[in-house]
């Protein structure tokens, strides 16, 4: 089923580790989390590429009913999810790395700050 434009998993862990690297991010005790990340990434490139085969086939009919949402879709929501998870966990998107900058920015009514003043200019 994967085709030529699917990256195998070890493709994918290799350039999420590379991103990692790039944002300073990355630790060898993460590599579990990067396994599992990439193998939820390679699902989903697979999912998505049958997905788009079917035609984006949203609803399927069955014997009970008219139609029901495709198992295809149902389990690529859940994938974003986890995959999602897992990028906050490894500090691989933007929303991840902003809650982890340190603001530099000082509080000018911060007593701390007036106290540096102070001594600046006794």
């Amino acid at each position: 089923m994967a085709g030529k434009n699917i990256p195998q998993k070890d493709t994918i862990k290799r350039r999420t580790i590379a991103y990692m690297k790039e944002l300073n991010t990355y630790k060898k005790q993460y590599n579990q989390l990067v396994e599992v990340y990439a193998d939820l990434l390679h699902q989903y490139y697979i999912l998505t590429k049958e997905f788009e085969d079917s035609g984006y086939q949203v609803m399927i009919q069955t014997e009970k009913s008219d139609g029901k949402k495709s198992p295809i879709l149902a389990t690529l929501e859940n994938l974003r999810k986890d995959i999602g998870t897992y990028s906050d966990r490894l500090m691989l998107n933007a929303k991840a790395n902003k809650d982890s900058e340190i603001s530099l920015k000082t509080n000018d009514n911060d007593p701390f700050n007036k106290l540096f003043d102070g001594l600046k200019s006794g």
